[in-house]
């Protein structure tokens, strides 16, 4: 009685143990072989702009204006955990491709958010040091990014600022809260309780 079992046992081991598919690739690694390698034009223009240590997040016709465009960062290693979702940059930058070939930044994000106007509207007065971001692609409108100021030593919770590509201004501009209308710029940053005296 125990002979029988017992080879039923090793048979199962056997059968299980030799199993036809071969070790499973990571979930990182399918990812990585998922995405499209980014040309190397691109990559020297990410290090052009914000040097070796940048990432490219997003590449293409980001704005849905027919020109090459790409989304570089540098991304903090580790990013820390927050309740707000998202990766931990210092620097961000979109920049297009011209047709002579030269890359034009058309939005930066470092201490505050401008572009070639000037401050983009909702822009922190005081210096940031970091920013969560956040970003989405749309088939219709385009690139949507959101900043995220981090402030450090707080807890204050902030409402992220989205900034997409206007058509009617043609440039990368910052959007109201409620995410329907484009705000405008400002050439220099001022606390307008400082203006009121």
């Amino acid at each position: 009685m125990q002979r029988p079992l017992i080879l039923v046992m090793a048979a199962s081991v056997v059968l299980f143990g030799c199993a036809s598919e071969g070790a499973k690739p990571s979930a990182e690694a399918e990812k990585k072989a998922a995405e499209p390698a980014v040309p190397e034009e691109m990559m020297d223009a990410a290090h052009a702009l914000l040097g070796s240590e940048s990432q490219i997040l997003l590449f293409g016709d980001l704005a849905k204006t027919g020109k090459p465009e790409v989304l570089v960062a540098n991304v903090v290693p580790n990013t820390p955990k927050s309740v707000v979702a998202g990766m931990v940059v210092t620097r961000a930058v979109v920049a297009e491709k011209q047709e002579d070939g030269k890359w034009v930044e058309l939005m930066r994000a470092d201490e505050h958010l401008k572009n070639a106007k000037g401050f983009l509207g909702q822009t922190p007065l005081v210096a940031v040091t970091g920013w969560k971001l956040q970003y989405e692609q749309s088939a219709i409108k385009g690139m949507t990014i959101y900043f995220t100021p981090i402030k450090s030593g707080t807890n204050e919770r902030t409402l992220p600022i989205a900034v997409a590509w206007n058509p009617a201004a043609k440039r990368y501009q910052s959007m109201d809260l409620s995410y329907q209308h484009f705000l405008g710029e400002a050439p220099t940053l001022e606390n307008p309780r400082s203006m009121l005296r």
